[in-house]
């Protein structure tokens, strides 16, 4: 946004008392790992944790459950009372689930902070509804390094044209992954497809089986490998005629979502509703 002030990495993000915030899915891997990283960053402080209905996890210490010691924070399954008292929510959830939260966000007007994959376009309209009250930042991967890589996508893109290059985007991830593409999969697609100037639910290639004919020119192709512990490797490949681009990110710890999540919502204290994406958090935008 033009009117956003620009987050470095390395700037001092504090202001005036540490930002409250609540974490949803606290009892989940990525939950815990949130909570671990409100409790190494400065700035910020773990106002509330959310578990699912019937959670084993209802009722202890947050961070006992994190692994970094009582932190006087119980989770709870009830969000109203916790969205109430807080200042911004960090939701990598389900897409039902986040819609759910960013209605909960609009109305106590807080800043919430979207890392969940898998919306459709139907859940993306009711985020961007409750953006109308509430300081969403919603991206399909919160590490600086992948929405960097974004970026030089969509110039690669658009400075190797359709009749010269092939685009393809190559994705792995561990084996309880449920949707696919994966969203950072997705979001490199779409920074192509802003690249080349198309739009990429047309031009997109999801799957290839069986007699499929030659590939047809322009499309954005992507391939989906699930299997073990992996957190997550995309490669966006560029293909021309004797010779090949390729353009990768590997995350070999999902802290790096979490911190992201956490710098995203210290940036986005104190702004206006709307939704944001990281590239504006980075300043990539501008």
């Amino acid at each position: 946004m033009s009117e956003a002030e620009v987050f470095s990495p390395g700037d001092d993000v504090s202001s005036s008392g540490d930002m409250g915030l609540v974490v949803v899915g606290a009892g989940g891997r990525m939950g815990q790992t949130l909570i671990r990283a409100i409790h190494d960053i400065d700035g910020v402080r773990l106002a509330g944790a959310i578990g699912r209905p019937g959670s084993p996890h209802i009722g202890r210490d947050a961070g006992e459950v994190a692994g970094v010691g009582l932190l006087g924070v119980s989770i709870t399954d009830d969000p109203l009372p916790v969205f109430a008292a807080a200042e911004g929510v960090l939701d990598f959830t389900t897409p039902a689930a986040t819609v759910e939260f960013a209605m909960l966000s609009a109305q106590a007007r807080i800043v919430h902070v979207i890392g969940t994959t898998g919306c459709s376009e139907a859940d993306d309209e009711k985020i961007r509804a409750a953006a109308r009250h509430a300081v969403i930042v919603k991206s399909g991967n919160m590490s600086f390094g992948v929405n960097l890589l974004a970026v030089l996508v969509e110039k690669a893109a658009k400075a190797l044209g359709p009749d010269d290059f092939d685009i393809e985007i190559l994705e792995m991830h561990h084996k309880h992954k449920v949707d696919a593409p994966s969203g950072t999969a997705l979001l490199l697609g779409e920074a192509a497809a802003e690249g080349r100037g198309i739009d990429l639910a047309s031009q997109s290639v999801r799957g290839r089986d069986g007699h499929t004919g030659a590939r047809e020119n322009g499309t954005i192709g992507f391939a989906t490998l699930r299997g073990g512990s992996v957190i997550g490797d995309h490669s966006v490949i560029l293909a021309g005629t004797g010779e090949r681009i390729t353009l990768s990110h590997h995350a070999e710890d999902r802290t790096i979502f979490a911190r992201g999540a956490v710098k995203a919502a210290l940036w986005a204290r104190g702004r206006k509703p709307g939704l944001y994406s990281m590239r504006d958090v980075l300043g990539l935008n501008e």
